[in-house]
């Protein structure tokens, strides 16, 4: 696996694929608690014609590294590995926070992002003053009960327990200070007032089922972007791992459309 020193932590990436494929490379970007892994039907699916690069961010999956307190911070990681690899234009593809580290990536080098993708992501976390309530209670109980909640309230009605439970303690195996920092990092993104700004083609795909960040809070995002295509898919938060056949070929659809 290699791995790229930056700022104290090493990143495991995968750069698989054709250097000479079909278009610019695709980067695909993990979201909180999880891993490069999130993606394996998606890079299976595109390394076969094009190039494909994915991370492990830093705290997780293979990567160590501590928390960082800011969406901005990963952003500029996630652009480290790119300047290593020499890849100065690609299509980016954000589940959840990951697609709160694409939006920042499109906002401060619009030039070189081709297309972007959101996978269940936002540009504002909102809460009632109930859920708000809840959330902030919900971090002071023990962690592997916190880690627990938020994951299983991540899936659709009906997805497989047994499932669920991997994902579970495979986020809980992601270090403490790397969670509830960027659990905080999440909470105070705050891009909504400028995504009128990104004009690079994006599709918003979003599970119709998301409780984590509904379906009505995407949808106001989208009302901003001013070159942006939105797609519903029945699901919960974890479309990559629900219905990955779907998502992969939404995705395949959007990055190969005539521009």
């Amino acid at each position: 696996m290699p791995q790229l020193e930056v700022d104290g932590a090493a990143l495991t990436y995968d750069d698989e694929g054709p250097r000479d494929g079909d278009g610019v490379p695709l980067v695909f970007v993990h979201g909180w608690t999880a891993n490069r892994h999130r993606w394996d039907h998606q890079v299976a699916h595109f390394a076969e014609k094009r190039r494909v690069i994915r991370l492990d961010l830093r705290g997780h999956g293979d990567s160590s590294g501590a928390g960082v307190r800011t969406i901005e911070e990963l952003a500029k990681d996630v652009l480290a590995l790119l300047d290593h690899l020499k890849v100065e234009r690609f299509v980016l593809i954000g589940h959840s926070m990951g697609g709160m580290i694409s939006q920042t990536i499109a906002l401060s080098h619009p030039e070189r992002v081709e297309r972007m993708v959101l996978v269940d992501s936002i540009s504002r976390m909102t809460y009632s003053r109930g859920r708000g309530l809840l959330m902030g209670v919900s971090t002071l109980v023990p962690f592997k009960l916190f880690v627990a909640a938020n994951i299983q309230r991540a899936f659709a009605p009906g997805y497989p327990r047994e499932k669920i439970q991997e994902y579970v303690r495979a986020s809980a195996d992601t270090p403490r200070e790397v969670v509830m920092t960027l659990y905080g990092a999440m909470r105070a993104f705050d891009v909504l007032d400028r995504v009128g700004e990104i004009s690079t083609p994006t599709l918003l795909i979003h599970g119709y089922h998301d409780i984590q960040l509904p379906v009505k809070q995407m949808l106001r995002m989208a009302k901003a972007y001013p070159n942006a295509v939105v797609r519903i898919i029945d699901a919960g938060h974890e479309l990559p791992v629900e219905k990955p056949a779907e998502l992969t070929a939404a995705v395949d659809s959007f990055v190969t459309a005539p521009a």
